[in-house]
C-alpha cells in the first residue's frame, strides 16, 4: 500500500494517467511518498508499454478565489505565484526546494482563510517569504508589486530593509 493508503504500488492505473511518452493509459505506480511538507503526493510511475518512467504529484484542489485590485475574481493558481517566485529569484542561489516550501505555505495560507484571497494579500505573502529568504529577491518583487517609479522607490525600500534588519521600527 502507498503511505497514505489509497493505491497499491504496482497496480495498474488504466484511467488515471497517461505516458507522456507514448500516451498509452497502461501505467502502474512503482513508489508514492508524501511531498511538499505533506500537502501534496508524489507518484513514481512506469508505463507498461514502453517502460518510460516518469514522477507525478497528486495535490489537493484549492477553492480559494483571488479578488484582484480591479474586483475581478480569479481561481487561485499556485504556478501564478511559482512563476512570479522564479521570476524574482531569477540566477540567485536559491533551491528549488526552498520556491516549493514558499509556494506550499502560500497555497496553505490561501487555503485556511476564508473562500476569498485578495491579490494585494497573496503578494504580502510573498514578500514576507522572500524578505526572509534573499534581499534582491525581495526588491525584484517588490518593484513590480509595489509599482516602483524610479531608483528613489528602490533606495526607500532598502533602507526600509536594512531598518528590519537592524531591528529598528519601520516607518
Amino acid at each position: 500500500m502507498s503511505p497514505r493508503g489509497s493505491i497499491p504500488l504496482g497496480s495498474t492505473l488504466s484511467d488515471t494517467m497517461r505516458c507522456p511518452l507514448c500516451a498509452t493509459e497502461d501505467t502502474r505506480v512503482i513508489d508514492s511518498r508524501p511531498a511538499e511538507g505533506g500537502g501534496a503526493i508524489r507518484r513514481r510511475r512506469e508505463c507498461l508499454v514502453c517502460g518510460e518512467r516518469f514522477t507525478t504529484f497528486e495535490r489537493p484542489v484549492i477553492l480559494a478565489t483571488v479578488v484582484k485590485r480591479g474586483g475581478r475574481k480569479e481561481a487561485f493558481d499556485r504556478e501564478k505565484i511559482r512563476r512570479g517566485l522564479e521570476s524574482a529569484l531569477a540566477d540567485r542561489p536559491v533551491s528549488d526546494g526552498t520556491v516549493d516550501d514558499i509556494v506550499a505555505r502560500i497555497e496553505a495560507s490561501a487555503r485556511a482563510g476564508s473562500a476569498l484571497v485578495t491579490s494585494d494579500e497573496l503578494g504580502k505573502a510573498v514578500l514576507a517569504e522572500l524578505r526572509n529568504v534573499d534581499e534582491v529577491a525581495y526588491l525584484r518583487f517588490a518593484s513590480v508589486y509595489k509599482e516602483f517609479q524610479g531608483a528613489s522607490d528602490f533606495e526607500r525600500e532598502a533602507a526600509a530593509l536594512e531598518r528590519r534588519d537592524n531591528g529598528a521600527p519601520v516607518l
